[in-house]
């Protein structure tokens, strides 16, 4: 990791030390995840198993899974592993239950009524990374608010051969749709649909760069009518630690982001040098004994450790930088949290490792990256439900508000906007405001209405 001290920077040094890792976007990249949904969109299915024998070396036979296959995961997945899945389903579980949304309903004014209500969103695609490491967590972190939502079709897709335990969660989570794709193919294959796959509503799930960019352009693709759940792609973290902090706890932080993969990228501000001094001989000591350490020395050659003269600079700092995920390990660490503007998940104290989050505290670890978390927020049970407005006027609250319509659709010239409450008032027996192309009358003349559905007095060419 590079070591700077942060008010030795210039402005254009400061901003270089916050910039993502190089790999995230190209013109290269957007150029062939476009060619991906070009052969998706034209060949489906095909274009699905040649592009697994090209990047994964794996003939499909089957995109989907059978349910006997489903079933048989089970089998392959110890009981100490079904107790940890079912520990961090239940946490999850009533987490996410307690987020049912509450209607709104209210009368705004006398006579009209306002309502705000939210259903689920009918079918969901589930995107689960393979690669090196099966990510059984993202499985109950997406399959489980789908579920609780009542999302009608839940339908997860990850690269072949799919882990069992992967199956196997995703059957604990009520998951009947399995199929094995990966990449910027499947996410083309569950917005364009393929003739194994139906398309679907909405595409959740984190990703590699190529399947954050399939998502992009997917959302904004005519064909597919499809939106996504956030910019999710490679793993971040943030720590800001002072002198109270662990060095040891600091750098297993750092490394449990890192190891994710070569284009995540991890960063500590710090206003004890030597806290960071302590922290870069950690990542030493524990990188000799990690599995993929290679990967994490990737991840960390993008890195950076930044040295601040205080904790509100760091707070600034972080905000500026908008973490996916931000670690406070100070003495006081929600005094800071309060100062915090920007982060996907915040974690507090010494005891309360990043990794609590990825599996099984009870939130949701699908968080936004690349600094989306200024405007972002992480996922929960609303993005897997649909909000949409109800209004209800009786014929005293149109005698009441449609003037002021009237006028304001006047005011931009929209007439049909204007005539619309027109035609209604004056079926009451009711003038729009004065200036208006019918005669003014007092809302009292209600009293005195024929049928509102009678003929309108007023012509349409008026």
């Amino acid at each position: 990791m590079q070591y700077l001290v942060w008010d030795k920077l210039s402005e254009s040094e400061q901003a270089a030390a916050l910039q993502r890792s190089s790999l995230v976007s190209s013109k290269a990249l957007e150029q062939s995840v476009s060619e991906i949904i070009e052969a998706v969109a034209a060949k489906g299915d095909q274009a699905l198993r040649e592009y697994s024998e090209r990047f994964d070396d794996i003939p499909l036979e089957n995109i989907a899974l059978s349910q006997a296959q489903i079933k048989a995961a089970a089998q392959d997945v110890s009981p100490e592993l079904k107790d940890a899945i079912k520990t961090a389903m239940a946490n999850i579980d009533v987490f996410h239950s307690a987020q049912q949304p509450q209607a709104l309903d209210i009368n705004t004014q006398a006579g009209v009524r306002c309502e705000l209500r939210s259903e689920a969103i009918d079918s969901v695609g589930l995107y689960i990374p393979g690669g090196s490491a099966p990510l059984i967590s993202t499985v109950l972190m997406l399959a489980l608010p789908a579920r609780i939502a009542g999302c009608r079709r839940r339908v997860l897709i990850s690269p072949a051969p799919i882990d069992s335990a992967i199956i196997y969660a995703a059957s604990e989570c009520g998951i009947e749709e399995i199929y094995q794709s990966g990449g910027a193919q499947a996410i083309a294959a569950l917005a364009l649909g393929t003739e194994t796959i139906a398309p679907v509503d909405k595409i959740f799930g984190p990703g590699n760069r190529y399947v954050t960019e399939a998502k992009r352009q997917l959302s904004q693709d005519h064909r597919a009518r499809v939106s996504i759940d956030m910019p999710a792609g490679p793993s971040e973290v943030l720590v800001i630690a002072d002198e109270t902090a662990s060095p040891a706890f600091v750098a297993a932080d750092l490394l449990s982001q890192a190891e994710h993969g070569p284009d995540s990228q991890v960063i500590l501000l710090s206003s004890c040098e030597s806290l960071a001094k302590a922290v870069i001989q950690e990542l030493d000591k524990q990188l000799a004994a990690l599995p993929r350490a290679d990967i994490a020395r990737q991840a960390l050659a993008e890195s950076r450790i930044l040295l601040l003269d205080s904790l509100d600079k760091a707070a600034a700092v972080s905000n500026r930088y908008g973490p996916e995920h931000l670690i406070i390990q100070t003495r006081s660490p929600r005094a800071l949290l309060a100062q915090i503007r920007a982060a996907g998940s915040v974690f507090l104290g010494p005891y309360t490792p990043e990794s609590v989050g990825d599996y099984a505290s009870g939130t949701n670890h699908v968080l936004p990256t690349y600094g989306y978390s200024r405007s972002v927020s992480s996922l929960s049970l609303a993005d897997f439900c649909r909000r949409f407005t109800v209004q209800e006027l009786s014929a005293e609250g149109l005698c009441a508000l449609g003037p002021s319509v009237m006028t304001l659709a006047q005011a931009e010239q929209l007439d049909a906007h204007s005539n619309a409450v027109a035609l209604r008032l004056a079926s009451l027996g009711v003038s729009g405001p004065e200036g208006s192309t019918e005669s003014v009358s007092s809302p009292s003349a209600l009293s005195e209405s024929t049928s509102p559905l009678r003929a309108p007095s007023a012509s349409m060419e008026e």
